[in-house]
């Protein structure tokens, strides 16, 4: 099975695997997240970035989890990878290099939790507007906080 081949060649590359609903899980650490994630791509077919988020912790240190998704479409097979980061230094290397959709879905986990992409040139916002002030899906975010008021930007007409 590929999960036992996976777990067996890249064990060096992760501290703890186990199962969740049929699906593999590794967790590892921020430096190896290139190194595994590009031999998942090349030697097991894990041709698909599916998508990156973050789960908060408050009250636990390192206070996040980012958390990957792929998929193999010659094995169909999912694979989860989940990666612990400080507050003080929230950062991940970027996926870009492997993925090209690595570029937008890093854009939103920078967006809601704060979480960096080291590489990553362009880490604009994606769902919220320029001016937009914390990061609304970590749990200390005040939901009643007023966000500045920003100049609206007239569209430029087209001649279409």
């Amino acid at each position: 099975m590929i999960y036992q081949k996976i777990t067996n060649n890249l064990k060096d590359l992760f501290d703890r695997s186990h199962d969740s609903h049929g699906m593999l899980v590794l967790e590892l650490s921020p430096e190896k997240v290139l190194p595994l994630v590009t031999r998942l791509k090349e030697e097991f077919g894990f041709d698909l970035f599916l998508d990156v988020t973050a789960v908060d912790y408050p009250e636990r240190e390192p206070r996040f989890d980012v958390v990957y998704h792929f998929y193999s479409s010659n094995q169909n097979k999912r694979i989860r990878l989940k990666v612990q980061v400080p507050e003080t230094e929230p950062v991940v290397p970027t996926l870009t290099g492997l993925y090209g959709s690595a570029r937008y879905l890093e854009r939103e986990t920078h967006e809601m939790y704060g979480i960096r992409f080291n590489g990553n040139d362009d880490l604009r916002p994606i769902l919220l507007y320029e001016g937009f002030v914390g990061h609304p899906l970590r749990k200390d975010y005040p939901i009643d906080m007023e966000q500045p008021i920003v100049e609206y930007r007239k569209q430029v007409e087209s001649g279409i």
